[in-house]
């Protein structure tokens, strides 16, 4: 064999949090190769996102893995207090409703409260709340580069422009050729590649999954008054924004939306922007006084809008699908993808079989 050619006994697609975490979790136990894109790691979605764990967010399915990621998150010191308001006018009270069902005699605490008594300057119709306290922000850098600091000291090689091109599996395993003609050998193949874990799946001949990107738009505003530094999280229960506060009184503010898109390096639209700061001053007496920044990253799901984690087939893995939650899911999500991968056993407070790729068979 070529002196050329890496060898490892699993390649993993994709250096964001799904393939650092994941490379991470498995350790000196296998030599892994981490084949990355772009330039740098997280590029796309990872160092994009708004970064909060929220026990709610993605629903009762998603709810395990995050709690389950909680310990670690805080032991690491990721994780900065913040709480969450969910907020509504009476159209919304369904929404609430529903909100308040789906976690009733769960661990997650949540109560019913007005939430113009929790943040400033909310208007009078936007009487209805839900407080969810355990919400925090998360140092997503921190922890990206952490995972990508312990996956270097186990031994991962890390490769960036280091898009895959071919992928042709052989009696021995997998032979990988890169964009820039580089080439690789490994056992097993890890497709922790995000928005582009279908083309992945497709170039190593496997059966992609309809796993699809959104693009959702994120805008930094300075407001008249300046927010409080002690406002909370703050999401409209009927899915239209969500904000929370950042350092020296700026605003982060996205209008809570899923635009289908192919995979590409997206940015923000003026639209998407206007869109969010018309529905924010509908809820909030604050002036707009300018947007600072915007930016968009992408979010990608499976039509399930549930994370796959497993084998599909021979040789073949699935670590992807993890919508807006695979910051706030990263350790456990990692902790189950290692234990499939090593045939280990999963953490027994996580039911694999819901995240396995055979549910998505057609």
């Amino acid at each position: 064999m070529s002196a050329d050619v890496l060898t490892a006994d699993i390649a993993i697609v994709g250096a964001g949090i799904a393939g650092a975490s994941l490379a991470a979790a498995i350790g000196d136990r296998a030599r892994v190769l981490l084949l990355e894109g772009e330039d740098q790691p997280g590029y796309h979605a990872t160092g994009r996102s708004a970064a909060f764990w929220s026990e709610t967010y993605g629903g009762p399915a998603i709810q395990p893995l995050t709690t389950a990621s909680e310990r670690a998150l805080r032991a690491g010191g990721y994780l900065d207090p913040l709480g969450a308001v969910h907020v509504g006018r009476a159209e919304d009270a369904r929404a609430i409703d529903a909100l308040l069902a789906e976690f009733a005699g769960s661990s997650v605490e949540l109560t019913a409260v007005d939430p113009r008594a929790l943040v400033p300057g909310l208007r009078d119709d936007w009487s209805l709340g839900v407080r969810e306290p355990s919400c925090a922000y998360i140092d997503a850098a921190r922890l990206h580069g952490d995972y990508l600091g312990a996956a270097k000291r186990a031994g991962t090689t890390l490769l960036t422009t280091a898009r895959l091109a071919a992928a042709e599996r052989g009696g021995a395993g997998w032979r990988l050729t890169l964009a820039d003609g580089r080439a690789a050998r490994a056992a097993i193949l890890v497709d922790a590649a995000g928005a582009w874990a279908d083309p992945v799946a497709h170039l190593a001949g496997a059966r992609p999954l309809d796993i699809r990107p959104y693009r959702r738009t994120v805008a930094q505003l300075a407001t008249d008054p300046p927010v409080p530094a002690a406002t909370p999280f703050v999401i409209h229960a009927g899915g239209g924004f969500y904000f929370k506060p950042e350092a020296g009184g700026r605003l982060w503010l996205s209008p809570h939306d899923e635009h289908p898109v192919v995979p590409h390096d997206v940015a923000a639209e003026e639209l998407d922007v206007a869109v969010a700061i018309d529905r924010f001053e509908a809820a909030i007496d604050w002036r707009v006084r300018r947007v600072e920044r915007s930016w968009a990253g992408l979010r990608s799901f499976a039509p399930d809008r549930l994370p796959v984690y497993g084998f599909a087939e021979p040789g073949f893995f699935w670590f992807a699908g993890q919508g807006g939650f695979g910051i706030q899911t990263a350790p456990a999500a990692a902790a189950v993808g290692a234990a499939l991968l090593l045939g280990e056993t999963p953490p027994s407070t996580i039911d694999v079989a819901r995240y396995a790729p055979e549910r998505l068979a057609r």
